[in-house]
């Protein structure tokens, strides 16, 4: 980076306008500070981007594909991990602070963080008290690429453990299709009839992809 004008430099340009003013890879170059042989500390971490599925995937990463990263020794490793913790220990503060309507942006940032970029499909619940905070977030079923099986029954039994007012599902489609299946809709259904039973209200259910996130209460679904 010494090569580029001060003025264009990430450290510079970040103190001078702001951290919203830097590219992703210039974000993660300030991280970095380094580079390796024959490839600049920008082109690494634009490479790590590419590689990872972006920010979203980098945050996502779990340690064992950041050991195969050429030039990313253990106290990078350690630092990128730490940055990844931070950032989920903030959204899901602010998912515990407030009513999670009152900030819908800040449910679906969380969500496509936490399960946008995976490569297999899972279904989670965010499990949320009678002002509609957030007491727990828990990955209740993991499936393959195409299906994954979810059983009422323990999302019965979670919520009741929680004791939940109120929940939101989520799944991901990893395919990146964002549109709801069939299935998803009869599924949401019977998730709704059965935690209605013990009075238990399904706020929303959310099909989330690494380029957006569908609301099937927004679609009329629920």
């Amino acid at each position: 980076m010494k090569d580029l004008p001060a003025a264009m430099r990430p450290r510079e340009k970040l103190l001078s306008m702001g951290a919203s003013a830097l590219a992703d890879a210039e974000l993660l170059a300030l991280l970095l500070r380094t580079g390796v042989q024959g490839r600049g500390v920008l082109q690494m971490a634009q490479g790590m981007l590419d590689d990872l599925g972006g920010m979203a995937g980098l945050l996502q990463a779990p340690p064992a594909s950041l050991t195969r990263i050429r030039g990313l020794g253990p106290a990078k490793r350690a630092e990128l991990l730490a940055v990844a913790e931070m950032a989920r220990r903030g959204l899901n503060g602010q998912l515990r602070e407030a009513p999670v309507f009152e900030s819908p942006q800040a449910v679906r940032d969380y969500l496509q963080w936490r399960i946008g970029t995976l490569p297999h499909e899972v279904f989670a619940v965010l499990f949320l008290d009678a002002q509609h905070r957030l007491v727990a977030d828990e990955e209740m079923f993991r499936g393959t690429l195409n299906q994954t099986s979810v059983y009422p029954r323990e999302v019965v039994k979670r919520a009741l453990a929680h004791n939940a007012a109120a929940v939101i599902l989520a799944h991901n489609h990893p395919s990146g299709v964002l549109e709801p299946s069939r299935a998803d809709e009869l599924l949401t259904q019977t998730l709704k009839s059965s935690l209605s039973l013990v009075d238990v209200r399904v706020l929303d259910h959310f099909v989330v992809g690494h380029t957006g996130v569908v609301s099937f209460a927004e679609r009329g679904l629920l």
